[in-house]
């Protein structure tokens, strides 16, 4: 990633990507390691994005894995308004996602269905401007997912505003 603290835009959102790529996982065995590789990668950044990522990780820090898997299953696969599927809040056709992978020679690992947020937020961590063209595509969805995290108090709340927050933020250089 270069030097700690002197990455410039492009590179920092991809490193908040990546990481709330890895925190909107399902959280089994490996989820412990990954939440670690998310503090020690953001350490020496700085910004509203690492922010909330550094309070997902305290809040979640002491969260028995057992439970944090139940909640993240009560959050995110009990409930059609806070899914993790991004083209659920529209209408948008999720081959098209799929397609638009494909033109620049990736493809989300294990599977995963071209719109889950956590396949999108790791396209946008390796490419950048297709990426974040497409976070902003659903940033009605993200919004609308915001508020019904807000509504719960999921702490996974945090790591939607990180996400947001690097579409917030001006336009890249």
């Amino acid at each position: 990633m270069g030097r700690r603290g002197a990455l410039g835009p492009v590179d920092q959102h991809r490193a908040v990507h990546q990481a709330a790529s890895l925190l909107l996982s399902y959280p089994d065995q490996r989820w412990p390691a990954h939440r670690a590789l998310v503090l020690e990668s953001i350490g020496g950044l700085s910004g509203t994005a690492t922010e909330s990522l550094r309070r997902f990780c305290r809040r979640t820090a002491d969260v028995p894995l057992l439970d944090l898997a139940a909640q993240y299953v009560t959050t995110f696969d009990r409930s059609r308004r806070r899914t993790l599927h991004l083209t659920r809040y529209t209408a948008a056709d999720p081959a098209a996602l799929k397609a638009r992978y494909r033109q620049y020679g990736w493809e989300p690992a294990g599977g995963e269905p071209p719109d889950h947020l956590p396949a999108v937020l790791e396209f946008a961590a390796r490419c950048p401007a297709a990426g974040r063209a497409v976070l902003h595509e659903h940033r009605g969805a993200l919004a609308l997912l915001a508020a019904d995290l807000a509504a719960e108090g999921s702490p996974y709340l945090d790591v939607i505003r990180a996400v947001r927050a690097t579409l917030d933020e001006g336009a890249l250089r």
